[in-house]
């Protein structure tokens, strides 16, 4: 029988155009089909360091953003009251000119005037470098209501921290252990390493009180009451502390557990020069920890009564108090369950510890013919961090990695280039204000004491998010969420220009939604608003779109130039040195530019340094040119790839003009091995400190110890307990004292949230399939959430008479929404939570008014207050944590009852209008014939 003839491969594309995923942040490498000049098909990039060709659904579906009905299409004037979504179009000579004169005459009398605050952008380099030449102190990024506790804890502790600082050894681990990790961050990697453990037999242990993605998948799940990860942690420590389980050698070596603390006033002790001191076993004698041969003794006290550090840590872990038994009910974790996993995580450390064969010498000069390893990895995220006890539980992980030895040993935590780094290495935050000129230095940075707070000579806040003050001294990534209510309020200051970019803070990226909906149009007596002037950049008609005054129309990912740089988030992985690009695969078929290059355009207009050569003309034609010719320091660029006349050289070089071709010709990264031999014991390995120099990720050798006793919160301590110049004023003299506490403890954050009224704890996070609310009106990640429920444990659905799809009334101490509600087994019993950044506000988007996310779609949002509920003496503490200032958003608090069947969730807030209209009501089209 005649067989017909099918074409079992047919041509795909006329070309493959390779880029960088903007999808989510673990900016994966593709591969672009085009056909007639169109995207036609997205697939990932098999040669790329990061994702090894695996894409998952929102990379795929990344076509479908360069196709979405709600793309804004050119610049915008708001024509109607803020908040109705009524613009009018306009050129970009008049935008340009708009924001120039507003802009300008801030610039020339008072800088701080402007707020300039981005979202998950990832260039910060570059925009940090437009508000630094700008000359305003009030810049920051999305980190401060993100993971900040985690970053800030990690480098202040060890050098860095999880995802972008760091990953385990999937090669080696045995044992791998993960906390308050969500779908969303870094999903691709952590699913190929997952894969390859399993593969393997490795253990997976997963802590989260919602078993959802990872943790469905690990062989052990601790469904833990949300917040009280860090007793958990500290009970582990005890633990191993007590069977003295802990690798003595490691502690000795490489960190400050036998450094001497001061009996008199905490601080550690330094020689002449400024090093810490220990105790010599082979002297008996107070030596600097890195002398040549010294061996330094955990158990000698000096004669003088000073101790090292691990002896303070004895005797407060080792105490009962973080004993299993003492914290199995708080925890929800029983004590027996918690000595297997602290019994667990001994024997797979230190009885299934292997030799590889790798000589290296140490910063001491001491060489070594093989690195121990000690097989036991940990990674954490967003769940453990977005508490107001977040900074101390994400020190107390990094301790309890150290305490194992596991930390850049084979089969534990590795850093990525440009990490390690110890925190002094990094800038500290600088907010001198000059009128008509940059800002004296950095904004953002890290505080070792008093003397580097961001405060006026009268002491009070020099940025509007009171960053680095004595509220929350360590706020290394600034207090986003603050922003407006502390503009709207005029504390510390009054301000005349809101800029903002790809940060929805009238939506899903906002505490409080509807009352920052209300600060954004509320005027004064004399009609003017109350934050002047409001400049928005996006790429889509999202709900923040409606609360400005211009709109810079962005491009979509496919459509710009970006750059990953090792200036700021790069793609590195533990094994190598990597950045990487994206560069317009497409050209827009709209009025729109990336939002950077239009940060050129506007830099050279406003006359400022950076963006202006000396005749005055434009620096740079767009970011393209920025990203190749930008000099950061001699021989330090954007790009480390290619650099020099001829492209030959990698790490430092003089610009390349061919450079960004070079990146396209290798699949838009550039990658460079870490050396053998240097892979491992990165912060002490002289190996990988020469080579670290020779790339340019140190202009010096930088060896240090991990800081399991981090000294510059001792030096705050002090500060509160009256010592030294500068002083926190009297009503913050406790609450400094209490929380810089220079050893890892645990607070109970529940309280302040009313807990004994509203017993519930409810939480969000995001689904694997979506990462931010640009994709959840993708056409095709829709179909997989296009409403979400919240989903109660079966005890909480049985005792509130509720059923799959009722309706229940959630109420916190800040306002009450009603939303349909589904029984999940799986969950920790006193939990709530749903899927964030689902629900969206009709009109926005250019969503049907009757879409599922706009009626049956819902925030958890709008029960969240910036500020935490009203103590006894009417006082109201911001809702973040005391050290960092990173938003509590998983403290939230609530109780459940039934209520009516609803149409739609409330709260419903009227549509808004788009400029952008409803889309069509079948998206369709054809790619080629």
């Amino acid at each position: 029988m005649a067989q017909p003839e099918l074409d079992l491969s047919p041509k795909v594309s006329d070309e493959i155009r390779k880029t960088t995923c903007y999808m989510c942040a673990c900016r994966c490498g593709i591969n672009v089909h085009m056909k007639d000049d169109k995207v036609a098909y997205i697939e990932g990039n098999r040669d790329h360091p990061v994702n090894k060709g695996v894409l998952c659904a929102k990379g795929s579906a990344g076509i479908m953003q360069v196709n979405a009905p709600s793309r804004l299409k050119a610049p915008l004037k708001r024509v109607g009251p803020r908040g109705s979504g009524e613009f009018e179009e306009i050129s970009w000579d008049e935008a340009y000119g708009i924001a120039e004169g507003w802009l300008r005459p801030i610039r020339e009398e008072a800088p701080e005037k402007l707020a300039f605050f981005t979202g998950r952008d990832q260039s910060q380099s570059f925009t940090s470098f437009w508000a630094q030449n700008f000359g305003t102190p009030n810049y920051a990024a999305h980190g401060g209501f993100c993971s900040v506790n985690m970053a800030a804890a990690g480098i202040y502790t060890m050098g860095g921290a999880f995802w972008e600082f760091g990953q385990p050894d999937w090669d080696h681990t045995k044992l791998f252990m993960l906390f308050g990790v969500a779908e969303d961050h870094d999903s691709n990697p952590i699913k190929m390493g997952l894969g390859k453990i399993k593969a393997r037999g490795a253990k997976v242990i997963g802590v989260n009180p919602i078993r959802s993605g990872y943790n469905a998948v690990a062989d052990e799940w601790v469904g833990i009451t949300p917040g009280t990860d860090g007793l958990f942690i500290l009970a582990l420590v005890h633990c191993l502390m007590k069977a003295g389980k802990i690798d003595l050698d490691y502690l000795a070596r490489w960190t400050n557990a036998p450094v001497l603390v001061d009996k008199d006033t905490g601080l550690l002790l330094r020689d002449k020069d400024g090093k810490e001191l220990v105790i010599d076993r082979k002297t008996g004698k107070p030596t600097a920890f890195d002398k040549n041969g010294v061996q330094p003794d955990l158990a000698a006290t000096h004669k003088d009564g000073h101790k090292p550090v691990l002896h303070h840590m004895a005797e407060r872990y080792m105490s009962d108090d973080y004993a299993p038994e003492a914290v199995a009910e708080r925890t929800g974790v029983e004590a027996s369950r918690i000595r297997a996993i602290a019994a667990e995580l001994a024997r797979v450390a230190f009885e299934e510890s292997f030799e590889l064969p790798i000589e290296w010498t140490d910063f001491r000069g001491e060489k070594h013919t093989s690195m121990t390893a000690r097989p036991v990895s940990m990674h954490a995220m967003r769940g453990i961090s977005a508490h107001a006890n977040g900074f101390q539980t994400c020190r107390a992980l990094h301790v309890l990695q150290i305490m194992l030895g596991t930390v850049e040993a084979p089969g534990g935590f590795r850093f990525k280039p440009p990490y390690p780094k110890p925190s002094k290495i990094h800038p500290k935050p600088h907010c001198k204000v000059t009128p008509g000129a940059p800002l004296d230095g950095p904004h953002l940075g890290f505080v070792h004491g008093p003397e580097d707070l961001a405060l006026k000579e009268d002491g009070t806040p020099a940025r509007i998010d009171k960053a680095f003050t004595w509220e929350n001294p360590m706020s290394a990534h600034g207090l986003m969420h603050m922003v407006i209510s502390n503009a709207h309020a005029g504390d510390p200051y009054k301000i005349d220009t809101l800029f903002m970019y790809m940060a929805n803070m009238s939506w899903n990226s906002s505490m409080n939604t509807g009352g920052v909906m209300q600060m954004l149009t509320d005027k004064t007596p004399d009609g003017a608003y109350v934050i002047p002037h409001i400049i928005y950049s996006d790429a889509y008609s999202s709900e923040m779109v409606a609360y400005a005054d211009l709109i810079l129309p962005d491009t979509t990912y496919l459509e710009r130039h970006d750059c990953i740089s090792l200036l700021d988030r790069p793609i590195c992985e533990a094994g190598g040195l990597a950045d990487a690009i994206r560069w317009p695969v497409i050209a827009p078929d709209r009025n729109v530019k990336g939002f950077q290059s239009a940060l050129c355009d506007l830099g050279a207009r406003l006359g400022l340094p950076g963006f202006v050569n000396e005749d005055g003309t434009q620096k740079y034609t767009d970011y393209g040119d920025y990203i190749v010719n930008h000099v950061r320091k001699p021989g330090i660029g954007p790009l480390a790839g290619w650099r020099g006349e001829n492209g030959d050289q990698h790490g430092r070089g003089d610009p390349n003009p061919d450079q960004l071709n070079k990146y396209i010709e290798n699949g838009g990264f550039f990658h460079a091995d870490v050396p053998e031999g240097a892979t491992y014991m990165k912060p002490w390995n002289n190996a990988y400190q020469d080579w670290a120099v020779e790339m340019g990720l140190y202009d010096a050798p930088q060896p240090y110890l991990f800081s399991l006793y981090v000294e510059p919160m001792q030096k705050f301590r002090r500060a509160a307990e009256g010592h030294g110049d500068i002083q926190p004023p009297e009503h913050l003299r406790a609450r400094v004292a209490e929380n810089m506490d220079p050893l890892p403890f645990w607070s109970d954050p529940a309280p302040a949230n009313h807990v004994d009224d509203f017993p519930i704890t409810a939480l969000t996070q995001r689904p694997m399939a979506m990462y931010h609310s640009w994709g959840t009106q993708n056409a095709w990640l829709r179909q997989l959430h296009g409403h979400n429920p919240l989903y109660l444990p079966t005890n909480l659905m049985r005792s509130n008479n509720l059923q799959d799809g009722d309706w229940a009334r959630v109420t916190s101490p800040h306002g009450e929404i009603i939303v349909p509600v589904m029984e999940m087994a799986a969950l920790n019993e006193n939990t709530v939570w749903t899927w964030n950044a689902i629900g969206k506000r009709k009109g926005a988007w250019a969503l049907d008014k009757g879409a599922p996310e706009a009626t049956k779609g819902f925030l958890l949002n709008h029960l969240i207050h910036e500020l935490l509920p009203a103590k006894g003496d009417g006082h109201r503490w911001i809702n973040s944590d005391p050290i960092t200032g990173q938003a509590a958003w998983f403290d939230l608090k609530v109780r459940i009852g039934k209520a009516s069947a609803q149409t739609e969730s409330q709260p419903a807030f009227p549509p808004i209008k788009s400029p952008v209209g409803t889309g069509p009501k079948d998206l369709a089209w054809k790619v080629g014939k």
